[in-house]
């Protein structure tokens, strides 16, 4: 999933309801559509879960059909949460779209395999590669078999952060001696300042909210308060200095999960908080009825949109104040793909090379403010007027270079690890409403079997005759608190 690539991306998703797909232009239909009444107009069918996004993507779309008045792009957006099932449903009815965001299941590797994905090599030459930092194009990340399928649009930075409502902070007193917000830093600063606003609300207004109604929201926040606090792989990874799962181990989880229930258990989550869906908790919050929320920068999008703009952000918030982890970057640098069954290929790396140009990266960063772009020159924080996201731009420092099995070893990009349930999301959620008892029996076994879909992989890998092993797994002399500089 920052945003979201898929590497940040896995988790840079905002749900929301189906939108139906404009047609622009001459309407062509299945994979990549038949002719329409202009024979020499060429409709692609592009796909994608964006929905904050939206107006940089629809203002692409525009510029892209000035300069290519020959192709028409029929945008359709899907459920985050539907997206991957849809699309593995549209391959096998034949009627992928021509471009496309990579879903998130199955792996990236297992789709190109599949034949999903078609490869760009016979336009994306070493001149075109040269525009993007150094380590980008990644075996087993967003290339196979040394053949490149997609590249990332965002730069690096935590792909979380804690959103603080500056209104409604102010109205529960919690404010500095010159009258700006008191931004939280501490696991004690949130439960301090969630007091005060659930006091201050008297019923009406809470400390805390989120809109877990797609059952993945709740994690995030495990995400994003256990990496200051030394959990190096965060709510979806294992630690690699071990290689191992440390749920059950690390007692950071449990620390936080007992403040997390304490903090239930206190009245300070909105009481719809589990029912509500993102977008739906997105709105709550710019509305006033709760002081924090954990979310990305895709959500200041759709506030701008809204004319809210009346807050602040921070990342990495600590139980002491010292970062003992931060988000890691490194691999799974993708985002867009085209599909290897389009009938129209050269028009496709059109739209394609479009998306991933430093113009529609100026645009992303400088005039929308959806992100960091992957090209860091943009990222000027003297070109960006918006507060909010200033302050986003500022958390880069919190995101360092981590270690990569697939930097240090390529075949490790064909290890594929089944997906399961219950997976964090069912088990953090069932702990939160208390349909888990036992929280260490719980996070033990989840553990267990992340490492089975890991063990299973890499042995299925090496039947296939790749040369891939644990150890390539494990960074033991890592220090998670410097970016990585090792093999």
């Amino acid at each position: 999933m920052r945003i979201f690539d898929m590497g940040r991306r896995r988790f840079l998703q905002t749900a929301a309801a189906t939108i139906g797909a404009a047609t622009l232009g001459d309407a062509l239909v299945a994979c990549g559509g038949s002719s329409g009444s202009n024979s020499s107009v060429v409709t692609l069918n592009y796909w994608d879960f964006w929905v904050s996004q939206a107006p940089w993507v629809d203002n692409e779309i525009k510029l892209f059909q000035q300069a290519h008045p020959n192709i028409k792009i029929k945008k359709t957006t899907k459920v985050t949460d539907t997206y991957a099932n849809l699309f593995a449903l549209s391959v096998q009815s034949k009627n992928e779209p021509d471009v496309f965001m990579i879903p998130g299941t199955p792996k990236f590797n297992e789709q190109v395999q599949r034949g999903w994905l078609m490869p760009v090599d016979k336009w994306a030459n070493a001149s075109w590669r040269s525009r993007f930092p150094d380590k980008t194009f990644i075996e087993g990340s967003n290339m196979v078999g040394g053949k490149l399928y997609s590249a990332p649009i965002s730069g690096n930075a935590p792909w979380l952060q804690l959103y603080i409502n500056n209104s409604v902070f102010k109205q529960a007193g919690l404010t500095n001696a010159d009258g700006s917000v008191q931004i939280p830093k501490t696991w004690d600063d949130v439960t301090k300042a969630a007091e005060a606003i659930t006091k201050k609300g008297g019923g009406s207004v809470y400390g805390l909210g989120f809109g877990n109604g797609q059952n993945f929201i709740l994690a995030w926040w495990l995400e994003l308060f256990v990496r200051g606090a030394g959990a190096t792989g965060g709510a979806y990874a294992q630690d690699y200095r071990t290689g191992k799962w440390t749920y059950a181990t690390d007692r950071a989880y449990s620390d936080f999960i007992t403040l997390l229930l304490d903090w239930k258990k206190k009245g300070y989550f909105h009481p719809n908080s589990m029912s509500m869906s993102d977008e739906e908790a997105r709105a709550a919050f710019e509305r006033g009825k709760f002081g924090m929320t954990v979310g990305g920068v895709w959500n200041q999008a759709e506030w701008t949109q809204h004319k809210f703009t009346d807050y602040s952000l921070m990342s990495l918030p600590t139980p002491d104040g010292t970062p003992k982890g931060y988000f890691y970057y490194s691999g799974n640098k993708y985002l867009f793909g085209v599909s290897a069954k389009t009938k129209y290929p050269d028009q496709a790396w059109a739209w394609f090379d479009w998306l991933y140009s430093e113009d529609a990266g100026k645009r992303w960063v400088q005039d929308y403010n959806e992100d960091l772009s992957a090209f860091s020159q943009l990222n000027d924080p003297s070109k960006i007027k918006f507060k909010p996201f200033s302050q986003f731009v500022g958390t880069s420092s919190l995101a360092l270079f981590g270690p990569d099995p697939g930097l240090r070893n390529p075949e490790a990009g064909y290890v594929v690890q089944a997906t399961f349930k219950p997976d964090i999301n069912d088990v953090i959620a069932g702990i939160y409403t208390g349909q888990i008892s036992n929280v260490q029996s719980a996070l033990s076994d989840l553990a267990g079997r992340y490492q089975k879909a890991l063990d299973d992989g890499i042995k299925q890998a090496q039947q296939q005759g790749h040369k891939v092993s644990f150890n390539d797994y494990v960074f033991a002399n890592w220090d998670p608190t410097k970016p990585y500089t090792a093999g």
